[in-house]
Order: structure tokens, then C-alpha cells, then sequence
């Protein structure tokens, strides 16, 4: 019998609930079977739109949802209990699901109908994506609060996805991601049993509705032995750890985005034979085989994918699904010495680190530690060493690089930009929904959420009251900002330079020549304004700039403007270098660069990385920076000694 294809999904959302609802019936209607929602970053930190942290960043890498209201029009005419929905959504996974059920509730759905998933795994958010608010203890009470309230009352829903997507991204090998995302399971999984509330067969069905959330790259063989690798030790770790005896329970189940940080902008047509080959490590291993799939589109190393971008990705799921003979066969990788082989070594590496974190206490200690991280800055630092090297290939970068040009479409209108009305417009309706509700329900309602917070009750009922009562996303999250404290994740980043730093010597020897030039070490501040937290790129940068021999300052993400241009005053530093990926550069960029000059540093250059087009590129430069890097930009030393120059020639003479 012919298998049922995986559930076929795009990574969708932007802008307006409006907008992203429209999007969504038409990705149904041309044959997706499930939503994934991309949230913007405002709402996964729990800001609302007229935050100060939130300028710039409304509806950009995702639709804002500010409030009840949001939610009821994102999903206008689509049938919540027909509907299997993912959210990518951590932090604030809490609230994003109460507003999902007090929906549900309005159109009359059973929560025990209810399909999806909420992310929930706020431990790779230390570690790579940086959505993170809460400290450690307290958001994996978050998370244990969510898997007990649905396995209760949303049988059918996946609280949390261990997602091992993002420690790929931020450059894990392969045992890495096994070790690390088991160790988030483990986490959770104690947390659940310690809090006394599950026993037995309850506590089983928690372990059986917990999912992951994995990620493939070009290395195929290995990608399909660490899926088979996964389904055995999550197996091994439920039955031996946990005493899960239902063989069902302990299945390994997953949805996947394939590989982002493989996609180039170099040669962008490239992508679509990057992507399919990730998707296949996913989907051949029957035994394996993803639950749910969802692809990135082939320019989104240019920017934000347009509707047929997203389009013919779908089009390569539904393909494989349903043209090719892949579902009427069983694994064909059983009985094969090669990838048993593979498997059993993976397993056994991955065994190895898991014990090693087990030993420190476990995935929340060796966060807090900054063991994790810094384990992942450092891989990461080799990948990309291999890459300058040429020792990893990437066709088309650093190899294979003369191309015809290309007939696909570029130039305006070849990627979506959200305008800046969008955000006024969101901001402006969220001072409607304000005004026009009750007070005085908001206020008991955000009361009792803060009493529920410190007594230690289950989140969920308080946070439905709160969504009913019309309490907004900035709300919710700083009622239990009161209540639990803000966290500031570790950055990985160490101030001694690495031993087998390679290749630095030439660079190291310019910024030696400009120090003293100077009168001093070059320092360089290295900040992330607003709210994106993809800080692989900023953690690189230092690390390179770190081992040149320069001074380098980096304190991690989430900083206002205003913070930035009083570090690189307090500091006293020689230049800045502002990381944004989320396509909130030019407002950014533009403030932070307008407040150097009312601070009087003139004399420190700025210079930006990001996904920025070659538009945002010229006005950028015509706004005072000095050089703009986008993903092309993969040469490390060639950025130092542009850095380099651009501090000698700013202030060829100046001696602190």
C-alpha cells in the first residue's frame, strides 16, 4: 500500500494578518495540506509595535500578531479544526497558543480537535535564533506548562518541537545536533516529571507527544544516517531513561526546514538543486522519513521570497509526493553496511556528548555555563575557515565561479519589501484596539496572570483569560517580565585569541601596523540592533576580528541605537559593525549613524552586514556608511583589511 504523503507546508507569513491570511488561502488552495506561521520579531519577544525595540521590525520576518483581534483575521475563513498548524513561535509560545484557542473558541472548535504544533524550544534560542526573553529556569516552566495544559485538553497538539534547526545554522555538526537537541528532551522530559503532575501513563503521553524540528544539509548520506540515528536513540532514551513501554509513544516523530544557510547569493538559481537534495535526506529513509516538510525558496539569501518563490518550492514537495514511485516502497537503506556503519558511529559520538552534558546538569546548566554556545561559535569557526580555505566546496563561491547572467527575474519587484505604512498602520490599530476594550477586564485579567506566574500555576488558563480580555503581545510578555527578569544569553564569543587561527598572519600584521598608527589597539564594536537575534554572522566577525588582533567589543543582541552609539562612545572605539538580518537595516542604520553624529564621533566609521539589497546598498552608503557586506561577502580577511583601511584612512594620525 501506497504510503500518505508527509504533510506539505511553506514558511509563510508577513506584514499583516490581513495580508498573511490571503497568502495562506492561496497556498491551500494550490495544494499545501498544513500552515506554518512565521511570526514577526516584535511577537516572538513579546513586544508590542509601539515599542522602542520593536521600530523597524514590524511585520518583517513575519506577520505581527499584537492581540486577539490579529489572530481571529489571520485565520478568517479557515477552519481551525480542519486545519493542522504549526507556529514557530518560542518565548512567547504561551501566549501566541492562548490566542490560537481563544479563536478556536470563537468559532466553536473542541480544543480536542485541534492539530498542530507550538515550537516551544527555547533552549536552541540561547544557542543560535536569539528570541529568548525569560531566564532559563522560568521559561522552561513555560514550556512544561504547555505540555502539561495540552496534553490535557489538545490531545491531538504538539506542545513543543526540540528544534535542531537552528544549532545547524549556527554551525553544529551532526553529532552536535543529535547531542544537543536529545539533551533539550531530556531537559523538558525531567522538567515534566519533576514538576509531579503526569505519572505513569499520563507522563507517557507527554513523552509521546513531544516533537523535533530538524534541519539537512548538503552532506546527503550523513543527513539521511543522522535521521535513522535520531529514531534510534530518542527510542533508546524513552524506553531506558523513562520506562516508555507503548513502542508508538516512543516514535520519532518530526517536521523539518531544510537548510537555509547553505542557500548563496552568488549564483542563486543553484539553490533549487541545494534544496531538493536536502529535502530528499529527509524523505528516502522510509523508517525516517519526515512528518511534515517545508522549503525555503531559492533567493532567500537575497532577501524575502515572493509568492512564487514559495510556489515553486512547493511545487518540488508535491513532485517528489506524488510523480515519483518514492511512497510505494519500504526503507531502502535497511541492510545496508554502509550507512549501519555511519549510523553506529554517529550514535556512539553522539552518546558521548550527551553524557558529557548530562554530567554538567544538563541542557539548562550548560546554556548557562555558556558551554553550548561557545562549543557551536567554535564549529562554526572551522565551517567557515574550510569555506576561505577552499576546503569545502561551495559551487559557485568559492569554486565554479563564472556564470552566464541570469534570465531569472531580478531588480525591482524580484523580492518582497514590506513598507514602512505597515508598521504605522500596525501601530495605529493596535491604539484602536486599546481604546475600544475594557480597561478594567485587561487589568484583572494581566492581575491574575502575574499571581498565576509567581505561584507557580499552569500559565495557559490565565493566558486565555488575558487573550478574551483583548491584553496585547507587549502585555502579556512584560506581566511576566515582572515576574521572572530578563535573561542575557552568553555570546560564545571569548576574549583570547584561538591557538590554530589560520591564515591571519598578513591581516594580523596590517592591524599591528595601523595600532600603532593610532597610538593604540583598533577597536572594533561589533552590535545588533533591534531585535534580530541571528547573531551566527556577528559571532564570526568578532572571532576573525578577535584572532586578527584587534580589540573587539560584542555584547551580544538586542540593543537600541541609542545603547550602540553610547557603547561606541563609552568604549571609545575606532569603528562599529552593525549586523541586521532581519530587513530592518535602513531605519536602523540610518538612527544609529544620525545619533553618532549628534554625539560628535564622526571619526568612527560604520560599516553594516546583512541580507541587503544592492538599492539599500547605495542608500546606505549615501547615508555616511562606509561599507556594506552581504552573504557574497564570505572572504573574513578581505572584510578585516577593508576594516583596516577604513579606520587608517578615517584617522590616519589619531593617538588616544
Amino acid at each position: 500500500m501506497r504510503d500518505k504523503p508527509w504533510i506539505i507546508r511553506t514558511y509563510a507569513g508577513h506584514s499583516t494578518a490581513k495580508e498573511s491570511n490571503a497568502l495562506y488561502r492561496k497556498n491551500l488552495a494550490k495544494g499545501q495540506t498544513g500552515l506554518s506561521i512565521a511570526f514577526d520579531l516584535p511577537t516572538q519577544t513579546g513586544y508590542d509595535a509601539d515599542h522602542v525595540l520593536a521600530r523597524g521590525e514590524v511585520g518583517k520576518v513575519g506577520v505581527a500578531v499584537s492581540h486577539l483581534g490579529d489572530m481571529r483575521t489571520l485565520f478568517e475563513g479557515i477552519p481551525l479544526d480542519a486545519m493542522n498548524t504549526s507556529m514557530t513561535i518560542n518565548a512567547t509560545a504561551a501566549w501566541l497558543l492562548a490566542l490560537y484557542i481563544a479563536a478556536a473558541d470563537e468559532q466553536g472548535v473542541p480544543r480536542e480537535k485541534l492539530q498542530g504544533t507550538t515550537q516551544n524550544d527555547i533552549i536552541k534560542e540561547y544557542l543560535s535564533r536569539g528570541t529568548y526573553v525569560f531566564p532559563p529556569g522560568p521559561s522552561m516552566r513555560l514550556i512544561k506548562d504547555v505540555i502539561l495544559f495540552t496534553t490535557k485538553e489538545m490531545p491531538k497538539w504538539n506542545p513543543m518541537n526540540v528544534c535542531s534547526y537552528h544549532l545547524q545554522e549556527a554551525g553544529a555538526t551532526p553529532v552536535q545536533e543529535l547531542a544537543y537537541a536529545l539533551a533539550t528532551g531530556v531537559a523538558v522530559l525531567d522538567a515534566v516529571k519533576a514538576s509531579g503532575a503526569v505519572e505513569g501513563k499520563a507522563f507517557a503521553d507527554c513523552a509521546g507527544r513531544i516533537s523535533f524540528f530538524v534541519n539537512a544539509g548538503m552532506r546527503f548520506i550523513t543527513e539521511i544516517c543522522k535521521m535513522r540515528a535520531f529514531v534510534e536513540l530518542w527510542d533508546e532514551i524513552l524506553a531506558e531513561r523513562y520506562g516508555v513501554t507503548d513502542p508508538k509513544q516512543r516514535l520519532f516523530r518530526y517536521g523539518v526546514q531544510v537548510n537555509s544557510l547553505g542557500l548563496t547569493e552568488q549564483q542563486p538559481e543553484n539553490n533549487v538543486y541545494r534544496i531538493f537534495l536536502h529535502m530528499m535526506a529527509l524523505t528516502l529513509s522510509k523508517n525516517a522519513r519526515a512528518r511534515a516538510v517545508q522549503l525555503p525558496a531559492w533567493n532567500e539569501a537575497l532577501g524575502l521570497p515572493r509568492p512564487w518563490d514559495q510556489q515553486w518550492s512547493l511545487r518540488a514537495q508535491q513532485i517528489l509526493a506524488y510523480e515519483s514511485d518514492l511512497l510505494d516502497y519500504g526503507d531502502i537503506f535497511d541492510g545496508s553496511p554502509a550507512i549501519a556503519k555511519k549510523v553506529e558511529e554517529l550514535k556512539t559520538e553522539a552518546r558521548d556528548e550527551l553524557r558529557r552534558i548530562l554530567d554538567m546538569g544538563g541542557a539548562v546548566e550548560a546554556v548557562e555555563t555558556g558551554y553550548l554556545k561557545a562549543q557551536l561559535v567554535e564549529s562554526n569557526s572551522r565551517r567557515v575557515d574550510e569555506i576561505e580555505l577552499g576546503e569545502r566546496t561551495i559551487v559557485g563561491v568559492n569554486k565554479f565561479v563564472e556564470t552566464e547572467p541570469s534570465p531569472l527575474p531580478t531588480g525591482e519587484g524580484s523580492i518582497i519589501t514590506i513598507p514602512p505604512e505597515v508598521e504605522q498602520n500596525q501601530i495605529a490599530n493596535l491604539q484602536a484596539w486599546r481604546a475600544a476594550r475594557d480597561q478594567a477586564a485587561v487589568d484583572s485579567a494581566l492581575n491574575e496572570l502575574r499571581r498565576a506566574a509567581r505561584e507557580g500555576r499552569n500559565i495557559m488558563p490565565a493566558s486565555i483569560a488575558c487573550a478574551k480580555a483583548g491584553v496585547t503581545t507587549g502585555e502579556w510578555g512584560f506581566a511576566l517580565r515582572d515576574a521572572f527578569g530578563e535573561f542575557r544569553a552568553p555570546t560564545g564569543v571569548s576574549s583570547a585569541a584561538r591557538n590554530d587561527a589560520r591564515c591571519v598572519d598578513e591581516v594580523r600584521g596590517e592591524v599591528d601596523r595601523v595600532s600603532r598608527k593610532l597610538g593604540r589597539r583598533l577597536k572594533f564594536l561589533i552590535g545588533k540592533p533591534g531585535l534580530d537575534g541571528h547573531s551566527n554572522g556577528a559571532e564570526q566577525v568578532a572571532v576573525r576580528a578577535r584572532d586578527a588582533g584587534m580589540e573587539v567589543v560584542y555584547e551580544g543582541i538586542r540593543f537600541t541605537p541609542a545603547d550602540i552609539v553610547k557603547a561606541a562612545r563609552d568604549k571609545n572605539v575606532h569603528v562599529v559593525g552593525l549586523s541586521i538580518l532581519s530587513g530592518s537595516h535602513m531605519p536602523l542604520v540610518k538612527e544609529v549613524v544620525a545619533k553618532m553624529r549628534e554625539a560628535g564621533l564622526d571619526d568612527v566609521r560604520v560599516v553594516v552586514g546583512g541580507i541587503i539589497p544592492p538599492d539599500d546598498e547605495a542608500m546606505l552608503k549615501d547615508a555616511g556608511v562606509a561599507a556594506v557586506y552581504t552573504p557574497k561577502d564570505f572572504e573574513l580577511n578581505r572584510i578585516m583589511t577593508d576594516i583596516v583601511r577604513i579606520v587608517e584612512k578615517k584617522a590616519p594620525s589619531k593617538a588616544a
